[in-house]
């Protein structure tokens, strides 16, 4: 599936960015999450990316990776941008990503309706002893 560009305009420039949504398995079963990246200057500057755990409680029709319908709005990834930016993310610089984790960002950074988590970068990590 192509995920579509979607443009905001904050800080005086027009940032570009995608989210993709996933799931990922907690102690509360499986939830929605969802990528967000961002790009300042094009397609080769330096992304700024984060997941989002959708908090949105279980319902009585079933898993909340089911029937949850959580994604970003503009209002979202502007407060990521500007959290992204006092943090040291360069958005003209050329090539990385600066990615924004649950550990070191998920208190700072409240986003009613999500947490920034680690989980979706923990789950692509290979498993300890496994081949790549």
């Amino acid at each position: 599936m192509r995920s579509r560009l979607r443009r905001l305009y904050a800080h005086d420039r027009q940032f570009t960015w995608t989210a993709r949504i996933d799931h990922v398995r907690t102690g509360q079963g499986l939830r929605r999450c969802i990528r967000v990246r961002v790009w300042g200057a094009g397609k080769n500057s330096r992304a700024l990316q984060v997941d989002l755990l959708s908090t949105a409680p279980r319902s009585t029709w079933g898993d909340p990776a089911v029937t949850d319908g959580a994604y970003p709005e503009p209002k979202h990834v502007r407060a990521v941008i500007e959290h992204a930016l006092r943090h040291g993310w360069q958005p003209d610089e050329t090539g990385g990503t600066f990615v924004l984790t649950g550990a070191g960002h998920a208190e700072a950074l409240p986003l009613p309706g999500f947490v920034v988590t680690d989980l979706l970068l923990l789950a692509e990590r290979p498993a300890p002893g496994g081949s790549e």
